[in-house]
């Protein structure tokens, strides 16, 4: 298969739906794109029913290109992620991976323009994200919820502020930030470092004041990175967890029990901020940004020195620090609600607490003069007292 048939592929599965996130090939079903989260199968000519084992190997080798690490890693480790270029349309991050003795092939297609804050309407907590002189900030997230744009929106505003070094490390590198006020290098897993940890390490000896990894993937990483926070650096990384709590506990549990101590004390010296975010339904299609943020103060390092007990939690930490840009998940989609972005049900479906945005869409409601329940014609049992 050569590179043109590829790429013929790859733009008639681009152009065959609006606002496609992601190109999917498995064995046993036609091409597919994804779009507002849902996969819709593509009809092209030859129309392929079903993709065949074969079919979907060539088009991974192709891909890989007779890439040795890349050839290595994925038969050791069952996948392996590398990116593509379709010149003059976009750009790809792929993940191969083996499925039941067979290869799929996951594209997911890279923004080529760098998002701001402003036009991706993201908190103005970012602002403050950017300003930041040192210290760790955690983005956090299941895969696909916008971490890397959020996180380029963040470089970006830093690029447009400060004169300053900026190391990125990335598998692989998704958004290529142009010099504007600060000097970017991005380096990238496999063709520039082998690890994150020790590309984290060797970032430490070229002078950087704001480096990005990828990834905290080990023990061994996150120890470089607060060791990088500590020293005066600025350091954004992204984790797959599901909000601020869960962030803590799992940075800290990857550390044996008897570093614990001294591992709660680095953390809630270095961290800045943490931000949880979700893609949810937007009412007339597409999706939109959930965010769960928690800054740094004396009650969140008290929590983290000493863990969440009833009545001091991080959530209620949040909830009541909202003059300081935190806020939950929770508030957040009522906000969104009140903004007539997303309808009721999505607001209760993505709840952490289904209560307290139950409570904040009925305010919401009577703000407006609506009604908040469906119990109709209630009258005093005015009999109920003679019969007694």
């Amino acid at each position: 298969m050569k590179k043109q048939e590829i790429d013929h592929i790859l733009v008639k599965m681009l152009d065959y739906h609006r606002d496609v996130s992601d190109l999917n090939f498995t064995v046993g079903k036609p091409m597919q794109v994804e779009s507002a989260g849902e996969l819709i199968p593509v009809e092209i000519k030859p129309n392929f029913k079903a993709l065949s084992p074969f079919q979907t190997e060539i088009l991974a080798l192709n891909l890989i290109n007779q890439d040795r690490r890349l050839t290595k890693t994925m038969l050791t480790e069952g996948s392996c992620d590398l990116s593509y270029s379709l010149p003059g349309k976009a750009r790809f991050r792929i993940n191969i991976f083996s499925q039941g003795g067979n290869l799929s092939i996951v594209l997911r297609k890279l923004e080529s323009k760098i998002p701001t804050i402003q036009e991706r309407n993201l908190p103005k907590t970012m602002y403050q994200i950017a300003q930041e002189k040192n210290g760790l900030v955690f983005v956090t997230g299941a895969t696909g919820s916008g971490k890397t744009t959020t996180l380029a929106a963040v470089l970006d505003e830093i690029n447009e502020t400060k004169s300053v070094h900026v190391i990125t490390l990335e598998d692989p590198v998704e958004y290529q930030h142009p010099h504007k006020k600060s000097t970017f290098k991005q380096r990238e897993l496999g063709l520039d470092f082998d690890t994150y940890a020790s590309g984290l390490r060797a970032s430490l000896r070229q002078a950087p004041k704001v480096i990005l990894v990828g990834e905290m993937r080990d023990r061994e990483t996150v120890e470089i990175g607060l060791s990088a926070a500590e020293t005066g650096h600025l350091v954004l990384t992204t984790l797959h967890t599901v909000d601020a709590g869960s962030t803590v506990n799992r940075v800290i549990g990857m550390f044996p029990n008897e570093d614990e101590r001294q591992i709660r004390i680095r953390l809630a010296d270095a961290v800045r901020w943490v931000v949880c975010q979700r893609l949810v339904p937007k009412i007339g299609g597409g999706r939109v940004a959930t965010f769960e943020i928690m800054g740094t103060n004396l009650r969140v390092q008290d929590t983290i020195l000493h863990g969440e007990s009833d009545g001091k939690t991080f959530y209620d930490i949040m909830e009541a620090s909202g003059a300081f840009g935190m806020v939950t998940f929770d508030e957040h989609l009522v906000g969104l609600y009140e903004e007539g972005q997303i309808t009721q049900e999505t607001a209760m479906a993505f709840a952490s607490q289904r209560g307290i945005v139950g409570r904040g869409i009925d305010s919401v409601k009577s703000a407006r003069g609506e009604t908040t329940t469906d119990i109709e014609k209630l009258e005093i049992d005015s009999a109920y007292n003679k019969a007694l």
